[in-house]
């Protein structure tokens, strides 16, 4: 089965950006000149993604009305014949039908989060996209994934697969940690393979207990019958059902599972320095905005250096 969906969980109350997040909710700030909700979107989008889930909360309506059509701003930028605009502001719509919204009642976890698109999802295969985690990449991160899922021959076997990046040792207790079988680390044409068959993993373990320095990221690929696996798994730390608990239990049980080590940057945007990281990363790769922008953050604006030797000077950096 080709995955068609994607749950984005997006109801966290954005406490990292007070007092900002009292009244616009955090997926809907920019980066550059697009939400960040967008860039998870865009990635889905990429990958052949049609059916897209918010898993919202109370006082989320502004993520819904960036999604639909805005025909009064529309009207306003044909008549000053901003053509450009126009065209900017609509490749955020998503048609009727292809957006659907569901509210978590209460914070339970991310598991609880995913597990209220339940009633669409079905038992159908799914994708898992979390806007915090931006990638920036050639080919989207999820477009990786999916093109190993299915080459692999692991979907026809009602498999899943994680988002793979190594940290380093001191940060792996903010991440769910893969243990990940040894004879999968092996080099195939002189790199190591991306794809890594997973024994287990631990959700933000110690430093010494960490079975590996692999850290789960923001994109999952959930086999067949996934939700009905959430709906069995009993709260863990927090009282909060973990999706990380869900999948340890169906590789406990033998369910083919993968980690994919993805090539691409990643920016944990749901921390203030984060999104200030990515925010820079992505105004650099602007040709609108590159060369005022790197000016700028060498603190001689007047210099006006040739173009060509900021792009060689920003990569040796």
């Amino acid at each position: 089965m080709r995955i068609k969906t994607a749950v984005f969980p997006v109801a966290g109350l954005g406490t990292r950006f007070l007092p900002a997040t009292k009244v616009v909710p955090k997926e809907v700030l920019t980066l550059v000149d697009r939400p960040l909700i967008q860039y998870a979107v865009d990635e889905a989008r990429a990958a052949g993604i049609e059916r897209f889930i918010f898993v919202t909360s109370r006082g989320k309506h502004a993520i819904a009305d960036y999604f639909d059509a805005a025909p009064e701003l529309e009207a306003a930028l044909r008549s000053k014949g901003r053509s450009d605009l126009i065209e900017e502001i609509t490749r955020s719509d998503l048609p009727t039908g292809v957006a659907n919204y569901v509210r978590q009642r209460e914070p339970l976890g991310l598991g609880h989060a995913v597990l209220c698109a339940r009633e669409m999802v079905g038992s159908e295969p799914f994708a898992v996209l979390l806007p915090d985690d931006v990638i920036m990449a050639d080919r989207p991160c999820l477009a990786q994934m999916l093109d190993a899922y299915y080459g692999s021959g692991l979907g026809a076997c009602g498999g899943s697969m994680v988002a793979l990046m190594d940290v380093p040792r001191r940060d792996v207790s903010k991440y769910g940690v893969a243990r990940v079988a040894a004879d999968t680390l092996s080099l195939v044409g002189g790199r190591r393979s991306p794809m890594h068959a997973l024994c287990g993993l631990v959700e933000k373990p110690s430093v010494e207990a960490a079975p590996s320095t692999l850290a789960v990221v923001g994109r999952y690929i959930l086999g067949e019958g996934m939700m009905d696996v959430l709906a069995r798994v009993s709260p863990g730390a927090g009282g909060e059902i973990q999706l990380t608990d869900a999948i340890s239990s169906e590789i406990e049980r033998g369910r083919p599972t993968f980690g994919f080590d993805f090539q691409g940057r990643r920016f944990d945007c749901g921390s203030k320095a984060g999104f200030l990281q990515a925010t820079v990363a992505f105004a650099l790769e602007r040709p609108d905005l590159r060369k005022e922008f790197l000016a700028f953050l060498r603190a001689d604006p007047s210099a006006n250096p040739d173009v060509d030797d900021l792009v060689m000077d920003d990569r040796a950096a």
